[in-house]
C-alpha cells in the first residue's frame, strides 16, 4: 500500500473510532436527562396530588354553614333582623 493510502485508511479509522465515543457519549447523556424528566414528572404528579388535596380542603373549609358557625361562636357577629337593614337608594341626576 502507498503512503497516502494507509494515511486515508488511518483517517478513517481514527473518524469511526471518534464517532462510536461521541455516540456512546451521547447515549449516556440521553439516558441522564430521561432519568431527570422522570423525576421531575413523579415531583408535579405528587405536587398535582397535593393541589388536588388543598383544593377539597378549601372547599370543605369554606362551606356557608361552617364559615357562618364561625362567624357567630369567633368573632360574635350575627345576621341583623328586619328592623336593623336601612336600605340607601342612590338617586340619579339628570345633567343640565
Amino acid at each position: 500500500m502507498t503512503r497516502a493510502r494507509v494515511v486515508t485508511v488511518a483517517g478513517f479509522m481514527l473518524a469511526v473510532i471518534l464517532t462510536a465515543v461521541v455516540v456512546v457519549h451521547t447515549k449516556y447523556l440521553t439516558r441522564l436527562h430521561f432519568a431527570h424528566l422522570q423525576d421531575l414528572r413523579a415531583q408535579r404528579d405528587a405536587i398535582d396530588v397535593e393541589w388536588n388535596r388543598l383544593r377539597l380542603e378549601e372547599a370543605a373549609l369554606s362551606t356557608h354553614g361552617l364559615v357562618e358557625r364561625k362567624a357567630r361562636r369567633e368573632l360574635g357577629m350575627f345576621a341583623p333582623r328586619a328592623g336593623d337593614v336601612l336600605l340607601i337608594e342612590e338617586r340619579v341626576h339628570a345633567q343640565p
